[in-house]
């Protein structure tokens, strides 16, 4: 069993890449401790998250190292100064080559962890999406996405409401449309704390 991939090492952080079907962070239970954190604090007992990727997503995420660079590195998310960008796998062939989907969304509380959009009380959530190609032979569309919201689950229900659910998204899809859920965090760009430098990383998917 691979700890995880190290892309990058910083005194201050680290870029790692997470394994499909593995949690970011732990969850409730003795089943749920084995996560990517974990992992890396076998290496790096200092780490600490800053953010995560559904357990189904593969990609790119920056773990700190340390409470001061964490601080740092959450107020980069809170402030979107951020930049981020997946690929993945749907189902049918996009009407637009490019657009925007701009629904609200909130947690769909009796059956969670699923969400839902809610044009009432649900938090303002935009996706931006670019189509890459079409296969026909398998009715499925490569398309790049930049999450400009950070909200759960945000890219697999923008995309499901566009009814071009992502390939193997078990809530959202159908799960035996892929033998994994489609999607992968390729891009990630942020300005390093207390210099003028910004770090630009990309991980191409398996898919």
């Amino acid at each position: 069993m691979s700890l995880f991939e190290l892309i990058y090492e910083d005194p201050a952080f680290l870029v790692v890449s997470k394994a499909p079907g593995l949690l970011s962070v732990p969850g409730r239970g003795p089943d749920k401790q084995d996560c990517l954190i974990h992992r890396v604090q076998m290496v790096y007992p200092e780490a600490l998250s800053v953010h995560r990727l559904d357990m189904g997503t593969s990609g790119l995420l920056v773990v700190a190292r340390g409470p001061a660079m964490h601080r740092e590195l959450s107020m980069l998310f809170q402030e979107r100064k951020v930049s981020k960008r997946y690929i993945a796998i749907v189902d049918g062939q996009l009407a637009a080559s490019s657009g925007e989907i701009s629904l609200p969304l909130i947690c769909d509380w009796p059956n969670r962890p699923r969400q839902k959009v809610d044009h009432e009380i649900g938090k303002p959530s935009l996706t931006r999406y670019r189509l890459l190609n079409f296969d026909i032979t398998t009715n499925s569309s490569r398309i790049e996405l930049e999450p400009v919201t950070g909200r759960s689950h945000q890219l697999r229900v923008h995309l499901a409401e566009l009814g071009h659910p992502i390939l193997g998204d078990e809530l959202y899809g159908s799960e035996t449309s892929a033998p994994r859920l489609l999607l992968h965090a390729t891009m990630l760009s942020f300005p390093v704390p207390g210099t003028h430098e910004t770090l630009n990383f990309e991980s191409a998917p398996d898919f």
